[in-house]
């Protein structure tokens, strides 16, 4: 999967842009807030519908209504425009000049994974980040994981409404509360497996990219859900989601929510069995979240068939020399990687040769070089 063109108009500091990738390395070189950022991240928004820095409306150029994005995307034989517009009304999607009104039909037309200096708040921010995180890579690779987080979320919001009820209405079904929690239940063991298989997939990778890039630490991701599985068998969890709900009925019904589900999922980073949020150096969390973003490109592979597209921001602000070279390795000619940095004093001339290099100034795409 490749992105061969770009089409900005009044999309962050871009009133008009049209731009060209190569299929395998591009960099981005310019100085600080000239806008190379908002490139990795119109591409971001062109395959997830959203910004992970943003809302919407702080997309759009300042002063104007509307933005677009736009982009060929080629897979195999197979060629797609997406064009998503933005305004404050609202989004409208469309592939093939045809309008999308679900967005779980429109995602994983174009896969994309991201590395920002903000990915730091993966291990450092709230686990909401994390379970953030699980569903956006879990929603590029299956569209059935998107459809039932969805149909997980309308329940959890139903069963949380009613909790109230019967809180201030004794007299109130009882056997309706029963079937909404019996439904939510059935959606949980599906999300619970496939973030549990997912993370155990990253593992598989994750430890040899962290001690290739980085140095020969053991690192290792730990799926932390807020209640205890004796296994993720199907009918061992139903069975231990019936019986947590039971036993604490009474709970929720004071606090009036939904106190245990993947809602309240989280995961840690250890580094040698010590929690990488509590024990590791910035420098070192920073190549683990790296590590975890390649780690994830064969899972994509593996799940979809073509490999996603790599956009990375100012990866190199904290690799020496060795390292980048080391990364790079991993980003090179069978897969897009659309990456920014001010300089490439240190990244080997061979590579620079074969890579496509393109100038940012001041918002504009000024030169080749």
């Amino acid at each position: 999967m490749v992105i061969k063109h770009l089409n900005l108009i009044q999309f962050r500091n871009y009133k008009r842009l049209q731009l060209d990738f190569s299929d395998s390395l591009n960099i981005l070189i310019g100085e600080n807030a000239v806008g190379k950022t908002n490139i990795l991240e119109a591409i971001e928004v062109l395959a997830l519908t959203k910004s992970h820095r943003t809302n919407d409306s702080n997309l759009l150029m300042y002063t104007k209504n509307i933005a677009k994005v736009k982009g060929k995307i080629i897979t195999g034989k197979i060629i797609k425009k997406l064009e998503i517009e933005l305004s404050k009304e609202g989004k409208k999607l469309k592939i093939n000049n045809t309008s999308i009104s679900k967005v779980s039909d429109y995602i994983s037309s174009l896969n994309v994974i991201v590395f920002s200096p903000d990915d730091i708040e993966i291990i450092k921010g709230s686990p909401s980040i994390r379970r953030n995180l699980l569903n956006m890579e879990l929603s590029q690779i299956s569209k059935t994981y998107l459809t039932t987080y969805n149909q997980f979320n309308k329940l959890l919001k139903t069963r949380n409404e009613y909790l109230k009820i019967l809180y201030t209405n004794h007299i109130a079904d009882k056997n309706y509360f029963q079937i909404l929690t019996d439904k939510l239940i059935e959606k949980e063991i599906f999300i619970y497996q496939k973030r549990k298989e997912y993370i155990d997939a990253i593992n598989f990778y994750i430890e040899n990219i962290f001690k290739d890039i980085h140095s020969s630490f053991s690192l290792q991701i730990q799926y932390e859900p807020n209640l205890i599985f004796s296994s993720y068998q199907t009918e061992d969890m139903r069975e231990t989601l019936r019986s947590i709900y039971e036993k604490n009925y009474n709970k929720e019904l004071n606090y009036g929510m939904t106190l245990y589900g993947p809602h309240r999922d989280d995961f840690s980073l250890y580094l040698d069995g010590k929690d990488l949020k509590i024990y590791g150096s910035q420098g070192q969390q920073k190549a683990a979240i790296l590590s975890y973003k390649l780690a994830c490109v064969p899972i994509f592979e593996e799940q979809t068939g073509t490999k996603p597209i790599l956009l990375l921001d100012d990866v190199f602000s904290e690799l020496d020399g060795k390292k980048q070279n080391k990364l790079l390795k991993y980003i090179g000619n069978d897969i897009q990687s659309i990456l920014t940095t001010t300089d490439v004093k240190n990244v080997r001339k061979s590579l620079l040769k074969e890579a496509n290099i393109l100038k940012v100034t001041s918002g504009i795409i000024e030169r080749k070089i």
